[in-house]
């Protein structure tokens, strides 16, 4: 796959391939030691954990992977985006590469998408680290009641695969203090080239307007992982996923431990690496 978009100074992994049903799902592999397993969310990929996995691969086995649809991995038009479908290849991305004793790194969809995972097969993960996620239905949020409007909109698909708004106008706008430089939102924008490799992104979006149930019932069987160790880390700037999602799920996880950052947006990975380095050390 050429991508001399990629920037190899900032990203410098050798990459790694998982057949999915005749698809390469690209995923880094770096060090050696505990495994933790970093999940992405919208419109992003591994590139997100880039300098958090330089630091920790010293101390630990650092694995991520690009959801089918995004960053290295491919881009077929007719696919299987939904957020459940994630979660399964998830699973069989960690039963293929025969994965133990995990600690989940959960970010934005990335939180669903593995702690359903984790919820299926609670014997495998160890532990949870959760950034700036959900885990219930938004339906009652007056946040999301205005966001549903944009969702329901016949543009919405144009926008996507025509301006590919996810990745160029939502994802710089949800940074805090520390905004996001012109050359690394390349390194968001680039994996999205052309409409017909944008499909994955406008999934999530209509996985926001059609999965709400399942998102409930994933917090209604939170019972199954929420004696496991969790450590939650938040970016307080958030303007989509605000500090009383972090209450909600502290309030479902009593086992857990929490580290805000008070500046960041929500990519505490991108704009305060080390923050969320140190917190993970801690915690193991």
């Amino acid at each position: 796959m050429k991508t001399p978009w990629l920037d190899t100074s900032e990203y410098p992994f050798s990459p790694n391939y998982f057949q999915i049903d005749g698809h390469r799902l690209h995923y880094i592999d770096e060090g050696k030691g505990q495994t933790l397993l970093f999940v992405h969310g919208t419109p992003s990929w591994s590139f997100d954990f880039r300098n958090v996995i330089k630091d920790l691969r010293g101390n630990f086995r650092c694995l991520a992977i690009d959801h089918m649809g995004f960053g290295l991995s491919d881009k077929p038009e007719r696919y299987d985006y939904s957020t459940q479908n994630h979660s399964k290849t998830l699973e069989r991305f960690v039963s293929g590469l025969q994965l133990d004793n995990i600690t989940l790194v959960l970010h934005d969809f990335g939180g669903p998408i593995g702690i359903d995972f984790a919820m299926r097969h609670p014997e495998k993960v160890k532990r949870l680290v959760i950034l700036n996620s959900w885990l219930w239905s938004s339906e009652n949020d007056p946040e999301f009641i205005k966001l549903n409007r944009i969702l329901k909109s016949p543009l919405l698909p144009f926008l996507y695969r025509y301006l590919n708004f996810s990745p160029r106008f939502i994802l710089p706008g949800s940074f805090g203090e520390k905004k996001l430089p012109k050359h690394l939102l390349k390194q968001y924008t680039k994996p999205f080239s052309s409409p017909g490799e944008r499909n994955g992104a406008l999934a999530f979006a209509r996985s926001l307007l059609h999965d709400q149930g399942w998102f409930e019932g994933l917090w209604e069987k939170r019972h199954l992982i929420s004696d496991k160790p969790t450590l939650f880390i938040w970016g307080m700037k958030d303007p989509a996923v605000k500090p009383h999602n972090l209450e909600k799920f502290v309030s479902g996880f009593p086992n857990s431990s929490v580290v805000k950052l008070a500046s960041c947006g929500h990519f505490p990975q991108e704009e305060e690496p080390l923050a969320v380095v140190r917190a993970i050390r801690g915690f193991h």
